[in-house]
């Protein structure tokens, strides 16, 4: 938080504007007088929820990308009326799996090479499911990009947002991630083949299955009681699919 608070100030005094990349990260850690782990959590983060992009090769840069529509007010109301988990997931549903199809159809090789990286930093962080959220979220924006319409972006944004600052609070419960990154890589192979089709049913069944198991994992903070390895009878494991929930 740190790093997230000193980066918000550069933002907001205009030291740092949209498009500018920040100090190489062994100079930026040693001014910050903290660790690189800990400066990489912290751009993690500030990458998950759009505010900076990471070129591997290149740098990390503050965002200019499609904004987002309203954030707080989406959580405001969340709060005040109640959303329920399977609104988020219908409104993930009718954007989403279009978002997979206008990618098919639209996306360039840049897209595809920055989701086949996605996709490789999901299986290297199958045993960290901190990292692998930050990853699977950025799949996810990279597809709302390659759709080519920024206010379907931006609306993905929005929520994108959202559902990732409710799930890092839990992300660490997860199991077994190494099906969501299965089906992850499955969705980006029928974008980069450019079939429509299968890439809207693949992203409305990877939502559909991290509904079904959301609607099944453990109601509170603590992680399942366990019994010769397996969760106890009557507690289940949290869902593999990462940012879906």
């Amino acid at each position: 938080m740190h790093v997230v608070n000193h980066i918000r100030t550069l933002i907001e005094n205009g030291t740092l504007k949209p498009g500018d990349k920040i100090p190489p990260e062994r100079e930026f850690a040693r001014s910050l007088k903290i660790s690189r782990a800990s400066l990489r959590t912290g751009i993690g983060y500030l990458a998950a929820v759009g505010v900076m992009q990471v070129r591997h090769g290149v740098g990390t840069f503050v965002a200019d990308g499609p904004p987002e529509f309203a954030k707080a007010y989406l959580s405001f109301m969340g709060a005040l009326h109640g959303f329920q988990p399977w609104q988020m997931f219908e409104a993930r549903m009718i954007l989403e799996g279009n978002l997979a199809a206008f990618a098919a159809e639209r996306g360039n090789e840049e897209h595809h090479a920055r989701l086949s990286e996605e996709v490789a930093e999901m299986f290297a962080a199958i045993g960290n499911p901190t990292d692998y959220l930050i990853h699977d979220v950025l799949f996810h924006r990279i597809i709302s990009q390659a759709s080519g319409n920024p206010i379907l972006a931006a609306l993905m944004e929005t929520i994108t947002s959202a559902l990732y600052d409710n799930r890092r609070k839990t992300v660490e419960y997860s199991t077994d991630l190494r099906e969501s990154a299965e089906m992850h890589r499955e969705i980006y192979r029928a974008i980069r083949a450019r079939k429509s089709f299968e890439a809207r049913e693949l992203m409305n069944q990877h939502l559909r299955l991290a509904e079904a198991a959301q609607g099944i994992e453990p109601s509170t903070g603590r992680k399942p009681a366990r019994r010769n390895g397996k969760p106890r009878k009557g507690r289940t494991q949290m869902s593999p699919h990462g940012l879906a929930q």
